[in-house]
């Protein structure tokens, strides 16, 4: 896939003028997404789309959909709109939903690199995709210019870079803070090196695959490894039942038999 950084033939960049297929596409998934988490909250538990530190096989990806409160949704889906509606044109949806994909599930798994073993942290939300699109776009268009605060203008290279430079320095202490800037500095680095550096592409799509399969395999590895526990307790009741008796068994250590036998049964079947 070669990406073409074109010239700027507008001197300001305020904004597109209609979405395209993918951007109305992406906006609408994580406006429904949070509409419904803020509807059936207690009911519906959107976590579990998030990110965990033992991640499950769709996380990595789900992620990306979730979002916190309404600013967090707006400004992703406002920059998502704004800067990505125009590089869709350019590149084409197929190309540029390949580019969004990489950038926010490669930098969710450099977060969850960091971040594994730590079961109090969940990551939620679409920045490091949406900062892989500014870093894009200051590649592409770097002379243009926008309008901080709609006031005052900036060329986006500089404008990219001021951000890089903050996601960078945040990163490194994020004591008290409730944003990954790990995950906005990555969505960077990774859309930086998957436009200038063609051989990463391959390399990175091998990698999220290997991550992908080492996810699932924690998980068989974790179930057989509670299977052979259940089987222990399981062996230890029956031997019981042949010396003694199945009324030897009290009513719970009867419940458990018939759980732990039915439960094995089903990971066996699983297998």
């Amino acid at each position: 896939m070669n990406y073409k950084f074109q010239t700027e033939h507008n001197q300001y960049s305020l904004g597109p003028q209609l979405s395209t297929s993918i951007i109305r596409a992406l906006i609408s998934i994580n406006a429904a997404l949070f509409l419904i988490r803020y509807l059936m909250v207690g009911q519906f538990d959107m976590l579990n789309l998030g990110l965990s530190s033992d991640p499950r096989l769709w996380q990595p990806i789900t992620y990306m959909f979730i979002h916190g409160d309404f600013f967090h949704i707006f400004m992703n889906m406002f920059v998502l709109w704004m800067f990505g509606t125009e590089m869709e044109s350019v590149w084409g949806s197929k190309k540029f939903l390949q580019y969004y994909l990489i950038t926010g599930v490669g930098s969710g798994l450099i977060w969850l690199l960091f971040n594994y073993g730590n079961n109090y942290s969940v990551l939620i939300g679409a920045s490091g995709a949406i900062y892989g699109i500014l870093l894009a776009y200051g590649l592409m268009f770097p002379n243009r210019k926008v309008l901080i605060y709609f006031l005052f203008p900036i060329k986006v290279k500089y404008f990219v870079a001021i951000l890089a430079l903050i996601s960078f320095v945040s990163s490194i202490d994020t004591t008290g803070s409730n944003i990954s800037h790990l995950t906005h500095l990555s969505g960077m680095v990774i859309g930086f090196f998957y436009l200038k550096f063609p051989s990463f592409k391959s390399r990175s799509s091998i990698l999220i695959s290997n991550k992908i399969i080492e996810s699932k395999q924690r998980k068989i590895d974790k179930r057989k490894a509670n299977t052979v526990l259940l089987q222990k307790k399981v062996d230890k009741l029956l031997d019981r039942v042949s010396e003694k008796g199945f009324d030897s068994l009290s009513s719970d250590e009867k419940d458990q038999l018939y759980i732990y036998s039915k439960r094995i049964g089903r990971d066996i079947k699983k297998d």
